[in-house]
């Protein structure tokens, strides 16, 4: 058996929290946990490091895999990461089905280092997040994050206790990041992606891990402008209408438009939409395969909430629809129904490929369109107005002889 040590991400195993717990006994005598903070005492810790909120998952109510079978994976797994560079060359079809499966909780802080890239970014810039923590900032980027601290898993063990150190390493990530990328800044979705990189592993690998997210898998999803969110929303809603007419016509006679979901969703990783369990399960696959994870348990989620002709008589305005959409079944948000049933959709990496592209172009032709209304609102508006010939041909002048 390979060295169980060599799993651990430099001493930090990826599945512990902030350490405000301890065993107590219950009344029943069994063994509970409770988190203390300000003087309160939350009853059983889940083993996500919740203490309550609406992902919060109960202990007596949740399903765990068999010891042996998770013991089986980590096996698997400590040699995959040993061999990394030949799994992913020569057997990266075992790699995603292995995601697909569930990483085992031991593991997933490394492996998510691994798959997202992370740790070559980390290789190839030693010392550089200690630099970027060194810099000032800008002050108005730093005011807006420290604003969101505190919506940020609040009832994570972590992030529970007001600049505790879960919020102040989160507020060094997304420091780090507005000077590592100026031109995107600050996005108040990126606080969720990092708040879930760093309940795994430390702060400056999380960041590292936040800049591949950011740049490699969401490229200008959190630049100004959004551009690159509303491009997908179009895709998506262009796949809807692929797999479910029905649903993508209702949509459209409401006047539904993609951003609706995309925020809470596709920018967020759906890290603030899911139960823990299923949010852990689709990064797991996210990290491996890419967006195209997102697009399928978005069209999912759409098939099973509106899918069905009852249901759209039951939403036959935009509000009945934007609180079916936020209001999901739990049946339908559970793990294991999620993976397989968003692999099974009708849809293929070929399709999403084409649906992008087709989308792309009309993207283009549409800015090219508003680009040359622009042009002429502007000459329309220039011939109500007098021409200021000589003032000009006086500065071209001076100007060119200078």
């Amino acid at each position: 058996m390979a060295n169980a040590a060599a799993v651990i991400v430099d001493g930090y195993d990826g599945c512990s929290t902030l350490n405000t717990s301890e065993d107590v006994d219950s009344d029943d005598g069994t063994a509970t946990t409770t988190s203390k903070e300000n003087g309160s005492v939350y009853k059983e810790t889940d083993r996500y490091g919740f203490v309550g909120g609406s992902q919060y998952t109960d202990p007596t109510q949740e399903s765990r895999l068999p010891v042996a079978v998770i013991r089986d994976r980590e096996l698997k797994w400590i040699d995959m990461l040993e061999n990394w560079e030949k799994w992913m060359s020569k057997r990266f079809k075992k790699v995603k089905q292995r995601c697909r499966k569930g990483i085992p909780p031991s593991m997933r802080a490394k492996a998510w280092l691994y798959l997202s890239g992370g740790k070559f970014l980390l290789e190839h810039n030693q010392g550089r997040y200690e630099n970027y923590l060194s810099q000032p900032g800008n002050l108005q980027s730093l005011e807006e994050i420290r604003k969101d601290l505190d919506r940020q898993f609040p009832f994570h063990e972590l992030f529970i206790a007001r600049d505790g150190h879960g919020q102040e390493d989160l507020f060094s990530i997304l420091k780090a990041y507005t000077i590592h990328n100026p031109a995107d800044g600050y996005c108040q979705a990126q606080a969720p992606l990092a708040a879930v990189l760093l309940m795994h592993m430390p702060a400056e690998l999380a960041f590292w891990c936040f800049v591949s997210v950011c740049e490699k898998y969401l490229p200008g999803y959190y630049s100004p402008g959004l551009e690159a969110v509303q491009l997908d929303g179009e895709v998506l809603f262009g796949l809807l209408k692929q797999i479910s007419p029905l649903t993508y016509k209702h949509l459209k006679r409401q006047r539904v438009e993609p951003v609706l979901c995309m925020t809470e969703w596709f920018m967020c990783v759906y890290a603030r939409t899911l139960p823990w369990s299923s949010v852990l399960r689709i990064w797991d696959m996210f990290l491996c395969e890419g967006v195209k994870v997102m697009f399928r348990v978005a069209l999912l989620l759409f098939r099973c909430v509106l899918g069905r002709q009852d249901q759209l008589a039951e939403c036959p305005s935009l509000y009945e629809i934007v609180e079916r959409l936020r209001r999901v079944p739990s049946e339908f948000l559970q793990e294991e129904f999620l993976v397989r049933e968003c692999l099974r959709l009708p849809i293929t990496e070929r399709d999403m490929e084409r649906e992008h592209q087709r989308q792309l172009v009309r993207w283009k032709e549409n800015k090219e369109k508003a680009r040359i209304a622009e042009l002429s609102g502007d000459r329309s508006n220039d011939k109500g107005k007098k021409p200021k010939k000589n003032k000009i041909s006086e500065k071209q002048t001076s100007t060119s002889r200078t």
